[in-house]
């Protein structure tokens, strides 16, 4: 039996299918490869290039594949591109997630492990912020993801599909042996940005916004690795697999970081001078989000290996050092 990763060659993804593997697990891949890479996908898993919201196209895939379980990434996931675009965002991650729990009731899947966000906080009134806290999203992504959570809750009162909705707090890092990593376009995220400046493929590292009230005026994040993270999805796949109840877990390191400071730490471990300037905030960006991550470590087992960010940094920097050109393609 199989596990299915839908958007399997994304960032997260990808390095999903490669825990999974290593784990001796049997694995298939789907994804329309808008955003993802097919050189992401490690040869040993089963590809199939589709749409998740195309119900032909997951029946051929259940057809075909024996399936255990459901790993779901695919979703698009740009905050600020989700305020000028909010119904793209509404067809594909909500839409998709309907597509997605009609055929597993169809097939009689029983078990997903549903890739949320940070993002279905909104504002936190304290932090860090614990899983039982009000979930008020203040940008459509968020609000699309907490949808989501909430189409699951109620597949599962009706259909008898168990669910652990993992919300991630901010990804960075890549394989540590080089071999696949972080490679969007454009790319938004802080990170492998702040690489790219170091790499000299781009001038100058843009922070978005320094009068936000935390201590050093930007925003503040809580950085997990990429395959801690999917550590922790393994967990979440063996806490089901055992006949535990639906659930929700943060995935953070319960440590913020603001910009600046990830800047500072980037440039200690890349001996690189990346240049900054300030500008204008983005819409839709929270001060601070840093999560509470012990339910997830006493109830999952989840002991993150990476609990440094300069070693997780260090990680994204061997992987652009090696792949300057990303995965040279948009395929």
């Amino acid at each position: 039996m199989a596990i299915l990763v839908a958007g399997g060659a994304g960032y997260i993804g990808s390095h999903m299918v490669k825990d999974l593997l290593a784990n001796g697990e049997e694995v298939v891949v789907a994804d329309n490869l808008s955003t993802g890479h097919r050189k992401a996908v490690d040869p040993r898993a089963k590809f199939y290039i589709g749409d998740i919201r195309d119900r032909a196209f997951l029946d051929q895939i259940f057809i075909n594949e024996d399936i255990k379980a459901v790993v779901h990434f695919a979703a698009f996931s740009i905050v600020p591109e989700s305020m000028s675009e909010p119904l793209k965002y509404f067809d594909n991650n909500t839409g998709g997630m309907i597509t997605l729990l009609e055929a597993m009731r169809d097939f009689k899947v029983k078990y997903i492990v549903f890739s949320s966000t940070a993002a279905t906080y909104g504002v936190p009134e304290h932090m860090p912020i614990k899983e039982t806290d009000p979930q008020k999203p203040i940008n459509p992504y968020g609000l699309s993801k907490l949808m989501m959570e909430h189409m699951m809750a109620w597949a599962d009162s009706a259909y008898g599909v168990k669910f652990v909705a993992l919300r991630y707090f901010n990804v960075a890092g890549a394989a540590p042996d080089g071999s696949i990593g972080e490679d969007h376009g454009p790319e938004t995220h802080l990170v492998p940005i702040i690489m790219q400046v170091a790499q000299g493929k781009r001038a100058e590292l843009s922070i978005f916004g320094d009068d936000y009230n935390t201590p050093d005026g930007t925003n503040v994040r809580d950085y997990v690795h990429v395959m801690d993270l999917a550590d922790a999805h393994l967990l979440a796949l063996k806490y089901l697999f055992a006949g535990n109840e639906s659930n929700a877990f943060n995935l953070g390191s319960s440590t913020g970081f603001s910009n600046k400071q990830m800047l500072e730490a980037a440039r200690e471990v890349t001996g690189k001078p990346i240049p900054a300037k300030m500008a204008p905030r983005r819409p839709g960006d929270p001060d601070s989000l840093v999560a509470a991550s012990d339910k997830a470590r006493n109830v999952l087992g989840w002991k993150p290996k990476y609990d440094d960010v300069h070693d997780i940094i260090a990680t994204a920097w061997k992987w652009h050092e090696s792949h300057p050109q990303g995965y040279n393609d948009r395929n």
